[in-house]
């Protein structure tokens, strides 16, 4: 059987708008704490088991089996050859992309990124240092929704920042991997990428 979902239509003119439209937009903070502590219990537990609790989220949310960690590592050579086996146009636009992220911020930072000091007339040293973070960590969407624009927009800024280590994780459900976001990592410089999606 098959379901196909309408559309709600709302009408600004409707004397029930405010009403029909704050009910869509309308979030329990009970629903809300209820996620929080599911996530501070998935957090708590990882925390106490470690690789054991990653691995048992991953199979539960993502329906991906790995007998370790490193199986749900992506080398360098798996995002390449996603990277060469995608279509040229679609290799020169994530190319094209990443020129233009990087190019905006190389920018953003020239005007505001960088380390300045000066002495004041009483010889006090006053300015701003700019020191990069080690590692950063990101997440991408990778499952239903696969956006390799999250790869760019992410990895490249932490490149321009001078951060040495960017590690991504992506959900592949079933393990299915999508080849536009390997080729985006692979694209951004993206360190270590790890096929592990939820909170985990």
């Amino acid at each position: 059987m098959n379901f196909v979902a309408a559309p709600a239509r709302l009408s600004s003119v409707s004397a029930t708008f405010e009403a029909d439209f704050a009910a869509r937009l309308h979030w329990s903070a009970d629903q809300d704490a209820a996620i929080e502590q599911r996530v501070a219990d998935i957090l708590a537990d990882v925390r106490q088991r470690g690789d054991a609790a990653v691995l048992e989220y991953t199979a539960r949310f993502d329906a991906l089996q790995a007998p370790t960690l490193q199986a749900l590592e992506l080398t360098q050579a798996e995002l390449k050859a996603a990277f060469d086996a995608i279509p040229a146009a679609q290799r020169e636009a994530l190319q094209a992309a990443a020129a233009r992220v990087r190019s905006y911020h190389e920018a953003q930072k020239k005007a505001c990124g960088e380390s300045w000091s000066y002495r004041d007339a009483d010889g006090s040293l006053l300015g701003q240092k700019v020191t990069p973070l080690d590692r950063v960590g990101i997440y991408v969407p990778g499952g239903k929704a696969a956006y390799p624009s999250s790869v760019l927009m992410n990895a490249i800024p932490a490149h321009v920042a001078g951060v040495g280590e960017i590690i991504m994780v992506v959900p592949t459900p079933g393990g299915e991997k999508n080849p536009l976001v390997l080729a985006a990592a692979y694209v951004a410089g993206v360190t270590r990428a790890f096929t592990i999606g939820g909170a985990q």
